[in-house]
């Protein structure tokens, strides 16, 4: 969705750069390497084009709802978003290379399951607590009727829709890559690093079991969380403002101090994938 794909980049980029973190810290220059030309590769030749083929083919689902037709979309948005696709998850990976590079393993870790986090949170709360709706309704096997507040088709979302089924596709075409950037870039930085015993370093099940099940079901949960937080607030307070501007806050610390501090249950997630680092 137009709405999710700019965090959405960001966190693909911040992810296979946290994968490389180890390969990384040794370029001196963040655009000279091949990890960098990998991530650019999948965001130019299969996540971007991804995102204009759901903007062409099913243009309510992917505006979340808010535009009828593709001519409702002037070309220049169309522009950006194309352009944003690919410069986001640029930004997502520099973003790890500084951390990487002030040795900041954990740090570099956090900011792609943050950037995940946000990613689900838009998607299932959006802009006015109807996000979860308008991602669960494809007018295209509805007799073209547009969606409205409250309408959505729930379950049979993930069988009886078009969109699904071209999201499935579209899955088995990102699968490859994104499990060879996860699982190699991260063996390989373990196995170059003298300090982590040829017995420590993470096995494939392990890293795909870390990656996916973090970004897919841990975050999501967490997102989840944040919008019934902030869906909470707006009941007892009537207010949408009032909603976001204090839900979103207060998840967040609580989230820090229960979740994202050192010790505390995602710093030992992302462990799993770089064993250690400096002071601990």
């Amino acid at each position: 969705m137009v709405q999710v794909d700019i965090v959405w980049s960001y966190a693909f980029g911040a992810t296979f750069a946290a994968a490389a973190a180890r390969q990384l810290e040794k370029e001196e220059k963040p655009f000279n390497n091949k990890w960098y030309i990998f991530i650019l590769l999948f965001l130019s030749i299969f996540f971007a084009p991804s995102g204009l083929y759901l903007l062409w083919e099913h243009t309510q689902w992917e505006t979340m709802q808010v535009a009828t037709t593709f001519s409702d979309i002037p070309a220049w948005l169309v522009t950006i978003f194309a352009v944003t696709n690919i410069t986001q998850g640029i930004a997502g990976y520099w973003t790890t290379w500084w951390l990487i590079k002030k040795k900041n393993y954990y740090g570099a870790h956090a900011n792609w399951m943050v950037a995940w986090i946000i990613f689900w949170f838009i998607l299932v709360c959006g802009w006015d607590c109807t996000g979860y709706q308008r991602f669960l309704y494809d007018m295209s096997v509805n007799n073209g009727a547009l969606w409205e507040p409250g309408k959505m088709m729930g379950i049979s979302f993930f069988y009886a829709s078009r969109v699904w089924w071209t999201l499935v596709v579209m899955a088995l075409f990102f699968a490859p890559m994104l499990i060879y950037g996860f699982v190699n870039f991260t063996r390989e930085g373990a196995k170059m690093d003298r300090t982590i015993p040829s017995d420590r370093v993470p096995g494939v099940p392990r890293i795909l079991v870390v990656y996916f099940a973090t970004q897919w079901v841990l975050c999501l949960g967490l997102a989840i969380l944040a919008a019934l937080t902030v869906m909470g607030i707006r009941e007892a307070t009537g207010s949408l403002l009032a909603a976001y501007f204090i839900g979103i806050p207060v998840f967040s610390l609580v989230a820090y101090f229960l979740l994202f501090r050192r010790k505390m249950p995602m710093h030992r997630i992302a462990r799993q994938l770089y064993v250690k680092e400096p002071g601990e």
